[in-house]
């Protein structure tokens, strides 16, 4: 027993020393995705070590006891800010408070054809925005019975899994739709006004995950955050950003994305809301995100049902009072300029600094 503890508590301090290089590979990166698993499987080696430290008195067990304890804090740490003991980011709305923003945010899974099961979700839960992830044209038809309760659609249908769509009851002033680091891998971004007249921009996107199918680095995903975030860093507008980002929510480029950009991640205080993988209880983590800029508070998170998808719906209620927003000072603004902030300019984005790079490096410190 002892051998196969040191060979597990081995393999837990590898991964979780491996994130601590600025590395960009595949392999370092997805060792974010399992920090809650590793704090698990920690955690269960203290125990089994304790056990056979008390039964056999070898002082090897206490080795490997402390050495899993170490891995713990070191992963704690991480995702310690999601959890319902930290404090709380953003303020919980008053039960009392009125004209919230809904939004469903739901990556469909291309080929699953469940499509009644979400349309299901969105009658019963009334969303306001509802945003789709990995819906093509069979996804697009399916959803057209949306139409009467959800008059204002963006719609970007594609068959590379990278498909998305925005289904609005609110008034959408202006919509584009971008392919900001690599072709055929869209974002939505969106100005619309809410029934009160207060006017919001949405910013909606699904960058590439790194892996060997994909991105062997995950360079153009972080790129694609960091660039949103220098573009969103000076808007007084109420902002919303939300999509399937690839990326855990303890992460160094989510956690670079919220620093250089000033949001917020309503989630924290309250919990992971892991929506994927939908199929598999042990091996699930937060993927989808919803940030927003300040004047938010949060009236409800709620993970979904299952719908046929690998990942679950994320339903996020903010409150934002219009007393408190800067709009009267960004009246002038609109989301032409915002996506121009976005543009590149034809540079790859292999030469857009990230994390790697010093400067980001002092900010996350």
């Amino acid at each position: 027993m002892l051998t196969v503890l040191v060979i597990v508590t081995g393999l837990l301090l590898l991964i979780t020393l491996l994130p601590l290089s600025y590395s960009q590979h595949y392999l370092i990166r997805s060792c974010d995705f399992v920090r809650l698993q590793v704090c698990y499987l920690a955690s269960a080696v203290i125990i089994v070590a304790l056990i056979g430290m008390w039964q056999s008195g070898l002082i090897a067990y206490s080795l490997v006891a402390v050495a899993a304890f170490v891995i713990l804090v070191l992963q704690a740490k991480w995702i310690y800010p999601y959890t319902w003991f930290a404090k709380k980011e953003v303020l919980t709305a008053p039960k009392s408070s009125d004209h919230s923003i809904r939004i469903l945010c739901a990556n469909v899974l291309m080929s699953n054809r469940h499509s009644e099961q979400l349309i299901n979700l969105v009658d019963k839960y009334q969303p306001d925005l509802l945003i789709t992830l990995e819906s093509d044209s069979w996804w697009q038809d399916k959803l057209s019975v949306l139409k009467k309760n959800y008059p204002y659609q963006v719609q970007c249908p594609k068959d590379n899994r990278y498909g998305m769509h925005v289904f609005s009851k609110f008034n959408i002033l202006d919509a584009q739709i971008c392919e900001l680091i690599e072709d055929n891998i869209p974002s939505i971004h969106i100005l619309f006004e809410n029934h009160q007249g207060l006017k919001m921009q949405g910013h909606f996107i699904h960058p590439a995950p790194p892996s060997p199918t994909e991105e062997d680095t995950s360079r153009p995903r972080d790129t694609e955050l960091i660039l949103l975030a220098k573009a969103l860093k000076n808007n007084k507008r109420p902002t919303i950003v939300a999509g399937d980002l690839n990326d855990v929510a303890w992460s160094r480029s989510t956690r670079l994305f919220m620093e250089i950009s000033d949001f917020l991640d309503p989630r924290k205080g309250r919990g992971f809301f892991n929506t994927f993988h939908a199929g598999y209880f042990f091996m699930r983590w937060p993927l989808d995100h919803l940030f927003h800029s300040h004047g938010f508070t949060v009236k409800r998170i709620k993970r979904l049902a299952k719908y046929g998808s690998d990942h679950f719906a994320l339903l996020t209620e903010l409150v934002h009072e219009p007393a408190n927003s800067n709009q009267q000072l960004d009246d002038e603004m609109n989301i032409q300029q915002a996506v121009d902030e976005l543009q590149m300019d034809n540079t790859s984005y292999k030469s857009v600094p990230t994390f790697d790079d010093d400067i980001n490096k002092a900010q996350l410190k």
